[in-house]
């Protein structure tokens, strides 16, 4: 394939897709890796070095004498209370190629952390010996995981390469095709691709990848397109399309896998262009679901790009009516030192087995079956696309698993400034999904929109309610409203927010109309204890014009509605930590848009029902291959 090629029409039926079946009738699950894919992992949530010295290097490490190393670590582990949970598996083997003397040994641990030991095998002067070594699925259903550990004695080395952990194969494997959406990260997408290819002998299940690129600097530009290209050969589908968002770039992919005569049974596996890829996410998610004792959506996990250390969370659900997502489920550990400790002093480990809700499309496996019964996504052009349809497989039976240890780096949420263009597809979106799956009690939606507005105007966030007064309007536009797939409604909210300054960010030392010297930090008191009287005297004070401090400067962690509402102009950081946002009281304002919002809310309150209807009836149309092949002018 070259540089050149593209995809600009449906895919035709071709060899993609074909069933794997293993010379060995043994399916690959995820390899024993002792180093990350960048020098900016640590090696340690591959395989930590517990004591002695050991080199360790992709998938290979060599123990000098009196040394021991575990992987009970991220990477390391095999989340076997998953495999037991929801695969027909009930045994998994550990294979490794040794050299030297020493000891390997599987151990276990429950729902508790507490560990015991499964299988060992000791070994005197080996050169390059196959050791096998099996452990049962039986006692992990509510928790507990399996790695390998390995030890040396006082006088001998012990090389330990290939560690593969296997199940027994189904009579044929499904395929798998990636598919990455890219909007103007040519460089990082690019990247992802030449990290596939450098993996493709070990990726046997991978049969395509797909790049939807929707930007115009692309990824066909960079001169080393031809080259990975090149490498991937017929797997590579680069496709250019109109802008369609993230609903529409991983869209693509379901779109042409399911174009192909063959993919009746295929998996779809989306992925970020953005992220820090760890390509054995791609054995570990597939064979997952090639061993699911029935179809369902597979998540990876996400790692804080900016600290790789962090697990952003175990598993989410999101309070639909409530439109809140990305809530972590009980025992979900979030925001967590994969490398630290606990509050009990023990190492940070996901034992215990979660239920999620839905999983982010930072990397997120889709079988092909769920397709054909539940439809393609809904054309939210970005934001709870991810979770609009895993709650809509659920209701059709196919719940969301995320899945331990197969994670890759996306970068931190909490470094992205909420007040912001897509805020606006956030709110839009989200309603329509409460509208879709949840009771869509209006009191309480118009309760959370309320509150969510009175702290923008008491924060001097005047276009983030605007943004929100036109999420709503536009919803109770109906299903219409998403007939472009959200092409104008982007350009409409970048065009309305540009009214309003404070949505713009500025250097800190070059703040307009403010000398840099005169901004000072003012720090917030603690969380009021009477929150309800103090919100009252700060709603009188707004409305009053009273204002104790003219200027100061606020963190972005301390940019709090009980401490923003003192200030008549407020200098507050980003979240980014890339600038600053200037914040003016401005009354008329401020008057004008709390109308405007009763008025929305008072629409929503007698109109909620009627425009649910409308969606609930417009669902089947807006999923199905025929919009989505309008979408794309195909």
């Amino acid at each position: 394939m070259s540089g050149e090629a593209t995809v600009t029409t449906e895919a035709t039926a071709g060899a993609l897709f074909t069933a794997h079946t293993p010379a060995s009738g043994r399916l690959l699950a995820q390899r024993g890796l002792f180093d990350g894919p960048s020098a900016v992992v640590s090696k340690d949530l591959y395989l930590e070095v517990v004591s002695g010295v050991a080199s360790r290097d992709r998938e290979t490490v060599t123990l000098e004498p009196s040394a021991r190393a575990t992987g009970n670590t991220y990477f390391g582990r095999f989340p076997a209370s998953y495999w037991q949970r929801w695969t027909t598996v009930r045994s998994v083997t550990v294979e490794a190629v040794v050299s030297g003397s020493g000891r390997l040994a599987v151990r276990a641990s429950d729902v508790a952390g507490d560990s015991r030991t499964v299988a060992v095998e000791a070994m005197t002067d080996v050169v390059q010996r196959t050791v096998t070594l099996e452990a049962k699925l039986d006692k992990f259903v509510d928790g507990g995981g399996l790695w390998l550990d390995l030890e040396t004695d006082a006088v001998e080395r012990l090389t330990v390469s290939q560690v593969r952990w296997t199940v027994d194969a189904p009579e044929s494997v499904r395929p798998t095709a990636v598919t990455i959406c890219t909007m103007n990260r040519a460089d990082d997408c690019l990247s992802n691709l030449r990290t596939l290819a450098d993996s493709l002998p070990a990726l046997e299940t991978l049969d395509a990848i797909y790049v939807a690129d929707q930007g115009g600097d692309t990824v066909d530009s960079r001169d080393g397109f031809a080259a990975v290209a090149a490498d991937l050969g017929d797997k590579l589908k680069y496709v250019k399309q109109p802008n369609l968002g993230g609903a529409g770039g991983f869209t693509r992919g379901l779109y042409e896998v399911a174009g192909q005569a063959a993919a009746e049974h295929a998996n779809v596996l989306f992925m970020d262009d953005d992220v820090l890829l760890e390509p054995d996410i791609v054995i570990r998610l597939t064979a997952f679901s090639n061993k699911a004792a029935n179809p369902m959506i597979v998540g990876g996990q996400m790692l804080n790009l900016l600290h790789p250390n962090q697990l952003h969370v175990g598993a989410e659900y999101a309070q639909l009516n409530a439109l809140q997502p990305g809530v972590p489920v009980p025992h979900s550990p979030a925001t967590a030192d994969l490398l630290g400790l606990d509050r009990r002093g023990k190492k940070v480990r996901q034992e215990r087995r979660l239920d999620a809700g839905y999983n982010g499309w930072w990397s997120c496996l889709i079988p092909s079956e769920i397709v054909q019964k539940i439809g393609y996504p809904m054309p939210f052009f970005f934001q709870w696309d991810d979770a609009e349809y895993s709650y809509r497989a659920r209701a059709a039976g196919f719940p969301t698993v995320t899945l331990p240890g197969a994670g890759v780096w996306h970068a931190d949420f909490h470094w992205k400034d909420w007040d912001e263009w897509h805020r606006y597809f956030n709110l839009r979106n989200s309603i329509i999904t409460a509208a879709l799956h949840s009771p869509f009690d209006l009191n309480l939606l118009s309760r959370v929109l309320l509150s969510q507005v009175m702290r923008y105007l008491l924060g001097m966030q005047y276009g983030l309610t605007a943004t929100l007064i036109k999420a709503v309007e536009d919803f109770l536009e109906g299903p219409e409203i998403l007939h472009d797939g959200g092409v104008a409604a982007m350009k409409e909210i970048r065009e309305l927010r540009a009214q309003y300054p404070e949505t713009q960010r500025h250097d800190p030392t070059n703040v307009p109309g403010i000398p840099s010297n005169n901004i000072v930090i003012n720090n917030t008191a603690p969380r009021p204890s009477m929150q309800r009287a103090v919100l009252a005297k700060r709603v009188l004070n707004r409305v009053l014009g009273k204002n104790r401090f003219k200027m100061g400067a606020i963190p972005a962690d301390e940019a709090h509605w009980w401490h923003v509402s003192l200030f008549k102009t407020a200098v507050v950081t980003d979240a980014s930590q890339e600038g600053v946002r200037v914040r003016s009281y401005d009354k008329e304002r401020m008057v004008d848009l709390a109308k405007r919002t009763l008025q929305v809310v008072g629409r929503l309150r007698k109109e909620g029902h009627a425009v649910q209807a409308q969606y609930k009836r417009a669902m089947p149309e807006l999923t199905s291959r025929e919009n989505w092949k309008r979408l794309y002018e195909l």
